[in-house]
């Protein structure tokens, strides 16, 4: 068998409560001019810290951009014809995934130097090697993927935690999707040793949140930096990421991607997940699906009880999916690139079990709840 040649570049990082200090010896031998470009909120929560630590560097500022409203190919371009894009020599990114990915999707191809600011701990973004497109309406387009990721991410955990908790509340449930859709969809297979490593990176997307996940979204809710928060961040921006890029080869999601993330898309096509619900929030619940599908009752026990810890959600009526809407996704998904590399074709049959044994397991926890409150 013949070996095959390939490259992986895997994301440097920096991660603490005073890591912009380290802007000057990690960004200066790409040039001077810097364009900051990101989210709205994103800015108004990072700009100033890292505005004060550029300035004790040879680094110079020539412009501060909003990014846009959502990660698409037009969005893209219009940055791309900025006269300020034009004469930076490098750019920084900061705020959520699609903030990111959309500088990203920019830079990367560009050869332009690209350095990650997260401000909220939802996803991976900030050290992957691929960007999440959209449509213009909000629905999911496809998967962009590039040879490489930013260049640095700057985790500021100060930042981070004093973001809304909503966001690692989402980022916890698209985290432990990691494991899982690996898992799944690597399982019986003669692996490389770069997909073999993704897979067992997996493991650390799911095990740290299951033993830290609700203390430290209580800690984030009252914007406290703890050792589970900080554990939690790290899991979301770095483990999932590095898992990303071993777990993805020539553009393909093939081990990246499952069942779970396959249920968020297919429900994008209805305006109120973009409007009212967070990505993440949508996979963790499709994660439920998933495991029920692939009959592995324990770990569907372990992750529904953290769903029901911090209220991720377990039943359709949480994200506002109707059941029509629902037996139309069963149509769908089946036919998804995310299960194309399932080791077992998903069926609709499959998907109307998994909600009825779910919608069943929602009522023992209803009447367990009524019976106590009875007494």
């Amino acid at each position: 068998m013949k070996l095959e040649n390939y490259e992986v570049h895997l994301p440097n990082y920096s991660i603490g409560d005073k890591i912009y200090k380290n802007i000057g010896p990690v960004c200066e031998s790409y040039g001077k001019k810097v364009l900051v470009i990101g989210g709205r909120k994103a800015l108004d929560a990072a700009y100033n810290k890292i505005e004060a630590y550029v300035k004790q560097t040879k680094l110079e500022i020539i412009g501060k951009v909003i990014y846009g409203e959502n990660c698409t190919y037009d969005t893209v371009e219009h940055l791309r014809e900025m006269t300020l894009y034009q004469q930076a020599d490098m750019v920084f990114g900061v705020g959520g995934g699609k903030a990111l990915d959309t500088v990203k999707c920019l830079c990367i191809p560009d050869d332009k130097p690209v350095f990650s600011f997260p401000t909220i701990a939802s996803n991976c973004s900030a050290c992957t090697s691929v960007s999440i497109m959209y449509q213009e309406d909000g629905s999911f387009l496809k998967p962009h993927f590039f040879v490489r990721p930013v260049m640095h991410a700057f985790i500021d955990t100060e930042i981070i935690a004093k973001a809304p908790s909503q966001y690692m509340w989402a980022g916890i449930g698209d985290t432990y999707a990691k494991y899982y859709e690996a898992a799944i969809s690597s399982r019986g297979e003669r692996l490389e040793h770069f997909t073999a490593l993704g897979v067992a990176v997996s493991q650390m997307c799911s095990s740290p949140l299951l033993d830290y996940g609700s203390k430290a979204y209580e800690d984030h809710k009252k914007g406290m930096l703890t050792y589970e928060v900080e554990q939690v961040i790290l899991a979301i921006v770095v483990t999932t990421g590095i898992a990303s890029i071993f777990l993805t080869k020539d553009c393909t999601p093939d081990y990246n991607s499952g069942l779970a993330h396959a249920v968020f898309y297919a429900m994008t096509a209805y305006p109120v997940i973009e409007e009212r619900h967070l990505h993440g929030e949508v996979v963790g619940f499709g994660v439920l699906l998933a495991l029920l599908v692939d009959q592995q009752e324990e770990a569907f026990e372990d992750i529904y009880r953290l769903n029901k810890a911090i209220h991720l959600p377990t039943s359709l009526e949480e994200i506002e999916i109707t059941r029509e809407q629902w037996e139309e996704c069963m149509t769908r998904i089946p036919h998804m690139s995310d299960v194309a590399h399932y080791p077992y074709p998903v069926t609709e049959d499959m998907l109307k079990s998994a909600m009825e044994r779910l919608e069943e397991r929602n009522k023992k926890v209803l009447q367990t709840l009524s019976a106590s409150c009875s007494l």
